[in-house]
């Protein structure tokens, strides 16, 4: 840990195998909705034992954790992945108002979620990405009682910057073009997906390797983001992207980016956690090219101590060699691994 992070060298590619073995079993996975905190919930579920609750990132779903499920549900666990507030097939959020997706409301509905599907169990374990693992951070902040342990990828703590809040950092040192900034005006983005599609907007972001920061210049559509290489991309088929798209053409992409604007919000609202610490068991895997892993001070802060002062039961830090930010669904068999065996411990 600390200076001397473990790197993952990556392993000979599996994927089709993969695909046609477990596709059969995808089929398996049960589908319902729960009433939590205001809205319906979606969760997709599947296997006996304890639960591990699954909570994925932008723009994703419930989905990008098929491969978990499967493992986890194949060894002994019941895994659980809702598609989170504004996404999927969850309703009920109104989308005109981003002050509704504050990171309390986020915590809330996952509260209300583990109570409804897990009332015999005092805690359970938690496996966020991205957002979702901004969301796990608070649920361990603010409910630390309702999680066993806990498996964050890509997104480091969120050490409250007393200074300012993410939208004004991101805009300092990237300007208004980055991604973050170009979110924050309702109704902006949305209307410059629009002629481009759904799915081609996923296929951009969700094969995105850069490992420097992602920008939607005005105007530009998605001509600033580079095409990844097939062969980097062949974790993601055409039948998988087609479920995101299909999904995302339903709903559109406000839910997901109004986490986004509520970002000034979060801030202003977790000023009392300033100093407080995440004092859960927890482990920690980002991609090497992950653009997470590359903002300004983040690769200091998580090798040079800090983040052990901020998470004092962190265990581990990996570093995957070579992959990038979606690494849970372009690597599952390593994360599947690197969750089991860290859950076992417990």
């Amino acid at each position: 840990m600390g200076k001397n992070p473990k790197f993952i060298t990556p392993e000979k590619d599996s994927r089709k195998y993969r695909v046609k073995k477990k596709r059969s079993k995808m089929e398996k996975i049960e589908h319902k909705m729960v009433a939590v905190n205001g809205i319906n919930m979606h969760v997709a579920e599947l296997g006996q034992g304890p639960t591990i609750l699954f909570l994925h990132g932008f723009p994703e779903l419930w989905y990008s954790w098929r491969h978990q499920i499967v493992y986890l549900a194949e060894h002994g666990y019941r895994a659980v992945a809702p598609d989170l507030r504004g996404y999927g097939d969850t309703t009920g959020a109104p989308l005109n108002d981003p002050s509704k997706f504050s990171i309390f409301h986020h915590v809330g509905d996952l509260v209300a979620l583990i109570e409804a599907i897990a009332p015999n169990e005092d805690n359970v374990f938690v496996v966020g990405r991205d957002w979702g693992a901004a969301i796990a951070w608070h649920l361990c902040l603010f409910r630390p009682d309702k999680v066993k342990a806990l498996v964050n990828l890509s997104v480091q703590f969120p050490r409250r910057n007393p200074q300012m809040n993410t939208v004004e950092r991101g805009k300092a040192f990237y300007g208004e073009d980055y991604y973050i900034c170009r979110f924050q005006v309702p109704g902006d983005i949305e209307a410059e997906f629009a002629p481009i599609g759904a799915k081609s907007i996923l296929k951009k972001i969700l094969t995105y390797r850069y490992p420097g920061p992602l920008y939607f210049p005005k105007g530009k559509g998605l001509e600033a983001i580079p095409d990844a290489p097939i062969a980097l991309s062949s974790w993601l088929s055409e039948e998988e992207l087609d479920y995101y798209a299909s999904k995302f053409e339903q709903t559109g992409f406000t839910g997901g980016v109004n986490y986004y604007r509520a970002l000034p919000i979060n801030w202003e609202l977790t000023a009392p956690w300033k100093g407080a610490q995440v004092k859960v068991p927890t482990t920690f895997v980002v991609g090497e090219f992950d653009l997470v892993y590359h903002m300004p001070g983040v690769k200091e802060y998580i090798h040079n101590g800090e983040f052990k002062k901020d998470v004092p039961l962190l265990e581990e830090v990996v570093v995957l060699e070579g992959a990038a930010h979606f690494f849970n669904q372009e690597r599952p068999d390593e994360i599947n691994k690197h969750i089991y065996d860290f859950i076992q411990k417990f």
